[in-house]
């Protein structure tokens, strides 16, 4: 009988959690009571540090302190952290609330992490099994974390509860969507699984705010990458079979035919989260080798009523571009790469000009912003509804203000430069590298250099660099050397004495949050028209614009790095000098 009571009561020192032997090693714990804290956490199927601080024989601010002694890791007081500040999306909600971990802020391949038990070795396989980095635990009190994992869960619920239920919503899906189906593409459309997982990368993508989500197959795996300022990073890595299940699933809910699978297509879907906000999606399918890649681009109409003080414009470029939109008629042409922030600009003009008295007709491929009082034309080729026939037709419309999406052909370009040359403002877009380049892209398009200068009131070329961190950008000394090879002048040198550099901390995404824009304003004066008039180079005009006082894209960034919005790096890798 005695054997029996000695094998109830006794717990083998291997059997007992690394944070009990820790506290016993510490001499803040007996071997005896921390085998009957351990006996009566797995009786009540809870965990060690629930009983051991539930019991009160360790209060969870000494068990902060003899951990972080223990295991020379630093302490943190949960309390002087903003949770709404906490990165989104670096580790699956689960595996917080399991381990009861919070993620605090990511370093190079570094996850730095809040616990109240760093011994725990499962906690950390798993997260760096699931976030493919290293973990270096930070210490907080038991129960202000078991707190703040809760109300995370609570929220993260909250949301996901709200975007499956009436407070986020698709679109109604017609039935003219979907083709004659068979059993199995009803299965891929309806699979609940491939639904929950879409509405959370959207959810995240939304949270985290991405401009882009793509989704891509390989052969032997998938991933789902997010565009976050500019930068494209990889958020998961699903199980390769859910690729056509996914691909259908948004296929349906953006109006695609699910049942052609050979050719690219491109459609949109819009979601209403809460009673008041609706986000629209564009959305582009690939065929591949190994599937169809699709990359969703993220529209917040909201963005085209920021104002033009808000696009980061400086005084002068400003005061150049409202100058502009208020003359009754000519072309405005904005230029740059895709996802320069062209539409954004455009909408914001638009938005300035949107008034009751004044008729704006817009073609674009597709509608990427929905601004009530404009009318919109969605340009379908398919159908013979090309840039050219709405632009033709907007004439007999009676507009006073045209947008043209993208001038992509000689047709199109003739038909703006004559409505902006009788009495129309013309607002459109060209791809090109900077302003005076856009000139000669129209001269090599075949337009005669009369239209070209007549037409022609000002052009403005743009980037977004990314916006470095106001919570730990750092100050650095750059030698005036490098300065001067990044294009600053002698007499500037004294302005930029001290520079930042990126960083990283819990409220960014390595060191930067936000991008700003990167603006070259050119008005097209009389001796720039003079010059496209005999024919003159982008050298030419590009010379004439510098004395008159125009920036080119790098002193754009060369300036925003003086005023500490952004680094020299950003600036070197957007712009050419």
């Amino acid at each position: 009988m005695a054997a029996v009571e000695t094998t109830q009561r006794e717990v083998p020192p291997t059997a007992l959690p690394g944070l009990g032997r820790a506290l016993i090693l510490a001499g803040k714990l007996g071997q005896k009571s921390a085998e009957d804290i351990y006996r009566k956490a797995q009786r009540g199927r809870t965990s060690f540090i629930a009983e051991l601080t539930g019991s009160g024989a360790v209060s969870a601010a000494d068990l902060a302190h003899i951990m972080s002694s223990a295991f020379a890791a630093p302490l943190i007081d949960l309390d002087a952290i903003d949770p709404q500040r906490l990165p989104k999306g670096l580790l699956d909600g689960k595996i917080c609330q399991d381990f009861r971990v919070v993620v605090l802020s990511k370093r190079d391949n570094r996850l730095i992490v809040a616990t109240a038990d760093p011994s725990d070795n499962q906690a950390a396989e798993n997260i760096k099994f699931a976030t493919q980095l290293s973990v270096d635990w930070v210490i907080a009190e038991y129960d202000k974390l078991l707190k703040l994992v809760t109300a995370n869960a609570t929220s993260a619920a909250e949301t996901i509860d709200n975007i499956i239920g009436g407070d986020f919503e698709f679109d109604d899906i017609s039935s003219d969507a979907l083709p004659e189906s068979t059993e199995a593409t009803v299965a891929e459309v309806e699979d609940a699984p491939v639904v929950r997982f879409l509405h959370k990368m959207l959810l995240d993508a939304f949270s985290m705010r991405a401009s882009d989500l793509h989704f891509e197959p390989y052969e032997h795996n998938y991933r789902v990458r997010f565009r976050i300022d500019g930068e494209l990073r990889e958020i998961a890595a699903p199980p390769i079979a859910i690729k056509d299940k996914l691909a259908s699933r948004i296929k349906v809910i953006s109006r695609m035919d699910i049942s052609e699978k050979r050719v690219p297509q491109d459609g949109k879907m819009k979601l209403k989260i809460g009673r008041d906000r609706v986000i629209d999606f564009r959305v582009s399918t690939l065929p591949t080798l190994f599937g169809e890649k699709i990359v969703i681009r993220i529209l917040d109409p909201s963005s085209a009523k920021l104002g033009v003080d808000a696009l980061g414009y400086e005084p002068a470029e400003r005061e150049r571009l409202i100058q502009a939109i208020g003359r009754p008629y000519g072309m405005i042409l904005v230029t740059g790469p895709t996802g320069s922030g062209k539409t954004v600009s455009l909408y914001t003009c638009l938005n300035l000009l949107n008034q009751p008295g004044v008729n704006i007709a817009t073609a674009e491929y597709p509608c990427e912003i929905n601004l009530p009082g404009v009318n919109q034309v969605n340009v379908n080729d398919k159908a013979g509804l090309t840039f050219a026939v709405a632009l033709k037709s907007f004439l007999r419309q009676d507009p006073d203000i045209i947008m043209v999406g993208e001038i992509r052909d000689l047709e199109t370009a003739d038909i703006a430069i004559k409505a902006a040359q009788t009495g129309h403002l013309v607002l459109s877009t060209l791809h090109t590298n900077d302003a005076p380049t856009t000139l000669t892209r129209l001269r090599n398009m075949g337009v005669a250099p009369f239209n070209v200068s007549s037409s022609v009131i000002l052009i403005t070329a743009q980037r977004l660099a990314r916006r470095l961190c106001p919570n730990c950008k750092t100050p650095i000394t750059i030698a005036p050397q490098v300065l001067l090879d990044a294009g600053f002048q002698n007499d500037e040198l004294n302005d930029v004495a001290v520079s930042y550099r990126a960083v990283g901390c819990a409220m960014c995404n390595n060191g930067y949050k936000g991008r700003v824009g990167l603006y070259q304003v050119m008005p097209v004066s009389e001796e720039i028209q003079r010059i496209i008039l005999r024919d003159g180079s982008a050298l030419e005009i590009a010379e004439q614009a510098k004395r008159e006082g125009v920036r080119n894209l790098r002193q754009a960034g060369l300036h925003k790095v003086k005023l500490g919005l952004t680094s020299l790096e950003e600036v070197l890798a957007v712009t050419n000098e």
